[in-house]
């Protein structure tokens, strides 16, 4: 119950990232009103949550009517989360994370954020939502373990949206370096759960029973 809890929260802080969402929604309402950037905060993090919530309940269903097994997601799943945390080690910009270069210029002359980018991509970005999916199918059923991925998920987006409400306070306290070592440690952890993720994969699999025989 311990690992399964580590294991989704840390899963769902780095795909996350709120210090790193919290930045950049700083930068992008520096000239809006306390309220509309408190109404924008929430907002976005409901809209997140719901995608989210989405996914998790969802994803699985959607995976089994197309075909794809759960060895095919784990393997999928590790692949992108070591992707994710790679790029995060390196304080790299990722796509699975946060908005590209083209998106960050459209966001930039939108007034309210809340939706795009902030719900989308930044919070309920794909590295997200594929963990969200992924979590939930290694839950295998069992709704203990069901019920603290969902409470860790929820418990990410509720410091997501705290950090939100006081992003310009937060930045001037961690400062970039901080927000990147931060970021490196939660990017070593999720490596690791990823590589964790692609070595189940491919045993449950049967690959490596073929390769032998």
């Amino acid at each position: 119950m311990f690992e399964t809890a580590t294991v989704a929260f840390t899963t769902f802080f780095a795909t996350i990232g709120p210090l790193d969402v919290a930045a950049v929604f700083a930068a992008m309402t520096a000239g809006a009103s306390p309220r509309h950037r408190r109404r924008m905060a929430v907002r976005g993090t409901s809209i997140a949550a719901f995608l989210l919530l989405l996914f998790a309940f969802a994803g699985e269903f959607l995976l089994q009517s197309l075909g794809i097994s759960l060895a095919a997601l784990r393997i999928a799943g590790g692949i992108l989360l070591l992707l994710i945390g790679i790029d995060m080690v390196f304080a790299r910009p990722s796509g699975g994370t946060g908005t590209t270069d083209e998106e960050t210029t459209e966001a930039a002359g939108k007034q309210d954020i809340s939706v795009f980018p902030l719900a989308t991509p930044l919070i309920a970005g794909p590295g997200a939502m594929g963990a969200a999916i992924l979590l939930m199918a290694e839950a295998g059923g069992e709704l203990i373990s069901e019920m603290i991925v969902i409470a860790m998920l929820l418990a990410v987006l509720l410091i997501c949206l705290l950090l939100l409400l006081a992003a310009a306070r937060v930045q001037r306290l961690f400062g970039v370096t901080g927000m990147h070592v931060i970021s490196r440690i939660f990017g070593v952890l999720l490596t690791a759960l990823a590589v964790q993720f692609m070595i189940d994969g491919i045993a449950q699999s049967g690959l490596l029973q073929q390769a032998v025989l």
